[in-house]
């Protein structure tokens, strides 16, 4: 079984009154748990509560509202709901809810959200607590059948047993008698000590179906009567369309129709995409480009470097003693400017979304990070209200937290609006979505360090001039105009604390926020703060004249978790011991997404501008591993792109727009580059991290630091394609 479906359920099914929903858990959120209506998924099987269906032949299909991308969360929900339920993992499958069956059902699903490494770790509380409620509910529905004290029973593998008698019987007869008792108030939830599915390195369920080819992706997606939409969005963000002649292309094969999508795009409506696009190209378009055309890469840094000056004003979001004074009177000081560029997420599969729209109903099939979010914007689209609207998430190929936009969705109701009752699938050409990401915001930082006579760091100030992300995607978040999220890695506490004590400390934000628009890029701020904060670093063990891991090591006596994760990357690089001939020794450490991390690089240079990566190991601390295969390669992905990121990412801004169109210009590391990857798991417990984020942040440095050990030269700017610096 163990694998994922599609959901083929009855829309009315799910739209249930509140008089059926019955008690719920006291979680935060209104999750029903039953009730004394049976609630059946299409196949007529009875629902035992919102997260598991169980069939009478026992499959149990388990609801994932968060959403797939390759990270693992799918099977890893999967595992928490089984752990608790007791049932038959052989028999497990999964299936999406839609946000739409979820709202109508005051939010039985909780969070749709997937971002910020948070699938399994905002949501582990209250999926366990609907397996060991459903759990409870079956064995009651066996001991009612037995005439038995519950307390007699027990359940593992979806087998309830009456110890006494020993009688036996399955999940799958009880179902319907389970579903019609009332919940428990209050259940008890496993120690992790004795998990027997969650904790283990089980097979995803995804796996299967992506390696034959039958998983359907959002490009996938069919319809009766489809027709297909190409778009061409004004190259310059900010600008319109100024005007289009659609009779230049009226006689084009397969061409049904060219529509303006909002102030800014230019769509074409064809029976196949290609014809669609072919049109489009064709199609003259006139754009107004508005001032932001004159921008350019030199510009936007020139602005950035303005606010490195101190005399510019700055919010504050770490500070203790007075790092400016201590600076000043310090026996020797440090100093040094690094630069991130914008970063595309280039997913695999671009930007897709197909619509269905009538006066009475509007659907939307695509993939997402955020059903609710794509959702909200069919429905501020179509002007219908929720129960004439939904969502049906498909997998997504990629998504990296592009796909926690909405734009593509909102596109592809545009067009359809103006195309009712025919379903319009709208994809993005590679050319498109490399022109309009969200990109990883832009920055520079500038560091200053000092030291007393004693080679001891009595202080470091360290101001980032650059983006913000929640100024553009979520003013809401801001605090007194501060960005929080900006300071992550080297916050004061909270899920991205700095990990170092140092007596007189500033870290400040030069807010400035160019026209290219940012986006939650895969580890987001951890990415270049990492960078910043753990190169310099570096920079200042060698100004003392210490090793690195043990300048490290004497500022991190009050952070003792994050000095357990650097300690256990430096043993299992072997740092103690010296490095094989011609090859040298980066490290780096960080917190991100609520986990401590670690990471250490070996790299050979040869000619001083080819680095062979030959080993990268990671060390992490993320509370609980729920499915350490799972984890080891979320380490090794999250290495593939950190490393194509230092080497080969970068976007460029000429006249407004992006230069770079496709993966000519903007490559991706190959296999043959990707070194040796070794995780190293130090989950301590007591709190829940993420994964898949917090690792990308310390492959750079730890490189970037090889690299200066290797040569003697420090790089603080990235790609190294730009230094004309390659893979081996």
């Amino acid at each position: 079984m163990n694998k994922h479906v599609s959901p083929a359920m009855n829309r009315r099914a799910f739209v249930i009154g509140t008089a059926a929903v019955g008690a719920g858990l006291a979680l935060g959120l209104d999750i029903p748990f039953g009730g004394p209506a049976v609630v059946r998924a299409a196949d007529g099987s009875p629902e035992v509560n919102a997260w598991v269906v169980v069939r009478p032949d026992d499959t149990v299909v388990i609801r994932i509202a968060r959403s797939e991308m390759g990270q693992g969360s799918l099977t890893g929900l999967a595992q928490l709901v089984a752990e608790e339920l007791e049932c038959d993992w052989s028999k497990v499958t999964t299936e999406y809810p839609t946000p739409g069956q979820s709202v109508a059902r005051k939010r039985v699903w909780g969070d749709f959200s997937t971002g910020g490494s948070r699938g399994i770790r905002s949501s582990q509380d209250y999926v366990r607590k609907g397996g060991a409620t459903a759990r409870m509910m079956l064995i009651q529905a066996a001991a009612n059948e037995w005439k038995v004290p519950v307390s007699e029973c027990t359940a593992a593998k979806s087998v309830i047993t009456h110890t006494p008698s020993g009688r036996t019987t399955t999940y799958g007869k009880v179902a319907e008698a389970a579903t019609k008792l009332t919940p428990p108030a209050e259940v008890k939830l496993k120690d992790p000590k004795d998990w027997t599915i969650a904790g283990k390195g089980v097979s995803r369920l995804d796996t299967a179906d992506k390696t034959t080819g039958t998983m359907i992706y959002g490009i996938d997606v069919k319809l009766p009567g489809m027709l297909n939409a190409a778009i061409k969005d004004c190259p310059v963000f900010g600008g319109k369309v100024k005007s289009f002649d659609e009779a230049k292309i009226a006689g084009m094969k397969g061409v049904k129709k060219v529509v303006k999508v909002g102030d800014t795009a230019v769509a074409v409506v064809a029976d196949t995409w290609w014809h669609a696009k072919t049109a489009l190209e064709a199609l003259p378009i006139v754009w107004d480009e508005g001032d932001n055309a004159k921008a350019s890469s030199e510009s936007i840094a020139k602005w950035l470097a303005e606010g490195l000056d101190n005399a510019q004003p700055a919010y504050v979001g770490n500070k203790n003693g007075d790092a400016k004074a201590a600076i000043a009177g310090a026996a020797k000081k440090i100093e040094a400017v690094y630069n991130y560029p914008y970063q595309n997420h280039a997913t695999m599969e671009p930007m897709n979304a197909t619509a269905l729209y009538t006066a009475d109903k509007c659907e939307v099939w695509c993939g997402t990070q955020n059903g609710e979010a794509a959702f909200a914007a069919v429905l501020e689209v179509s002007g219908l209200p929720p129960e004439k609207c939904d969502v049906h998430k498909v997998m997504p190929g990629g998504g990296f937290g592009r796909r926690g936009q909405t734009d593509y969705v909102r596109q592809a109701v545009e067009i359809a609006k103006q195309m009712p009752g025919t379903p319009i699938k709208l994809l993005w050409s590679r050319e498109e979505d490399m022109a309009h990401g969200r990109y990883h915001p832009i920055t520079q930082c500038k560091m200053t360090g000092a030291f007393d006579a004693d080679n001891n760091l009595v202080a470091l100030h360290y101001r980032l001039s650059g983006q913000s992300i929640l100024f553009s995607l979520r003013p809401e978040a801001l605090q007194n105009g501060m960005d929080p999220a900006a300071f992550q890695g080297v916050a004061q506490s909270g899920e991205a604390a700095f990990g170092y004590s140092v007596p007189n400390l500033l870290i400040e934000h030069s807010m400035r926020n160019p026209h290219v628009p940012p986006g939650f890029w895969r580890g987001v701020n951890v990415n270049h703060n990492a960078i910043y904060m753990e190169c310099f670093m570096d920079e200042l063990a060698h100004a003392a004249g210490q090793d690195p891991l043990e300048f490290r090591r004497k500022l991190m006596g009050d952070h003792p978790k994050h000095l357990a994760v650097l300690n256990a990357v430096a043993e299992k690089i072997g740092w103690s011991k010296p490095a094989p001939q011609g090859v040298y020794r980066g490290i780096a450490q960080v917190m991100g997404y609520g986990s401590y991390v670690a990471g250490a690089a070996e790299i050979s240079v040869t000619d001083g501008s080819k680095i062979k990566v030959h080993r990268i190991v990671a060390s992490t601390d993320p509370g609980y591993v729920v499915n350490p295969a799972q984890v080891e390669r979320q380490i090794a992905g999250s290495f593939v792109f950190g490393l194509s990121a230092l080497f080969y990412g970068g976007c460029t801004v000429k006249d407004g727009r992006i230069e770079q169109s496709n993966f000519d210009t903007y490559n991706s590391m190959r296999i043959n580059e990707m070194p040796k990857v070794e995780a190293v798991m130090v989950p301590s417990g007591g709190f829940w991290g993420g994964v898949g984020e917090p690792t990308i942040g310390v492959a750079a440095p730890a490189v970037l630091n090889a690299y200066f050990a290797a040569t003697g030269k420090r790089i603080r700017s990235v790609p190294l394609r730009d230094q004309n610096i390659t893979f081996a």
